[in-house]
């Protein structure tokens, strides 16, 4: 049987922060974060990376260690999280994964979802390459012609996938269909017991979060994206897409007011959160926590000390 390991999910602003180390203290565990943004060095108002107050001395890993001029990938986080959460296991303590990034978290556990390959080397650049100089409708043919399942499952404008396809063929000899094929076929990395926390009302989810969108405002995040791009980070970097930087970006490049600029976050936040639940709720082995106006943390705790227990989580 694959290593259990607890994961606290759930939309942006409903409290997982504070079960996951409740637990983690009760539990004697450590917290991995599944969060896509809070990897980023530099980047902590905006993403509600978990303070030093927050963590209440429970070790958290994958927060704050990358650069924001990286293009760190999904893959390269399933593998980078996986040796944290293995190293926590091998200490004799339980992994608490705590995160709302549904596709980096789905990746953490099966463990095998993404094709082999150097995702970036000489094969990657000479593709690139030739993209450009011989349209990518040549780049498309050939995919075409190794791998029909996976070509007719993709524009032939996306540039991005049928490069990465090719990469994958070129490098392993295997398509991609052929990869996603097996995968299917493999156990899980880690056997996860799913705690869910999500708002009994959804009108409360919004106000909660506009309420956040606020404090992030007064705590200085306009402040935190102009240091970013003063130390170099390029808005075109992936980590400037997150949500709250590219709107902030937007009003110091005096492209929108700022409350314009905050707005946009409010409801970029909103529908972001929608989505989340929308991701997590395809999976049918989350056991869901429906908080009110505020987090009864208490409540949350025993109701998710009951579920881990019937799980053999001790």
């Amino acid at each position: 049987m694959p290593p259990k390991v607890v994961c606290i999910v759930g939309p942006t602003g409903c409290g997982k922060t504070a079960l996951g180390v409740a637990l983690a203290k009760q539990y004697g565990g450590e917290v991995v974060s599944c969060d896509s943004m809070q990897l980023y060095r530099g980047m902590v108002i905006g993403t509600a990376a978990p303070t030093e107050e927050e963590t209440q001395g429970v070790p958290h890993h994958m927060v704050g260690v990358v650069d924001p001029c990286e293009d760190y990938s999904v893959a390269r986080y399933a593998a980078d999280a996986a040796a944290c959460v293995d190293g926590i296991l091998a200490r004799g303590k339980l992994p608490v994964l705590v995160g709302g990034t549904g596709l980096y978290l789905d990746a953490l556990l099966r463990g095998h979802g993404y094709a082999p390959g150097t995702t970036g080397g000489a094969i990657r650049a000479e593709l690139e390459r030739r993209w450009d100089s011989e349209g990518g409708e040549v780049l498309f043919a050939e995919l075409r012609a190794i791998d029909p399942k996976s070509a007719a499952a993709l524009h032939p404008n996306d540039k991005k996938r049928i490069i990465r396809a090719l990469e994958v063929y070129r490098e392993t000899g295997r398509t991609m269909t052929q990869h996603n094929t097996e995968s299917r076929l493999a156990p899980p990395r880690y056997e996860a017991v799913s705690i869910g926390l999500a708002y009994a009302d959804r009108e409360e989810m919004k106000r909660v979060i506009d309420a956040r969108v606020d404090k992030m405002v007064a705590q200085g995040l306009f402040d935190e994206v102009r240091a970013l791009l003063a130390r170099g980070v390029p808005r075109t970097a992936t980590a400037m897409q997150a949500i709250g930087y590219k709107e902030c970006i937007g009003y110091l490049a005096g492209e929108c007011a700022q409350q314009e600029a905050v707005d946009e976050i409010k409801l970029r936040s909103r529908q972001y959160a929608k989505r989340q639940l929308t991701w997590l709720r395809r999976s049918k082995d989350i056991h869901w926590f429906y908080r009110e106006k505020s987090l009864d943390l208490p409540a949350a705790l025993q109701f998710s000390t009951e579920i881990l227990t019937n799980n053999g989580v001790s």
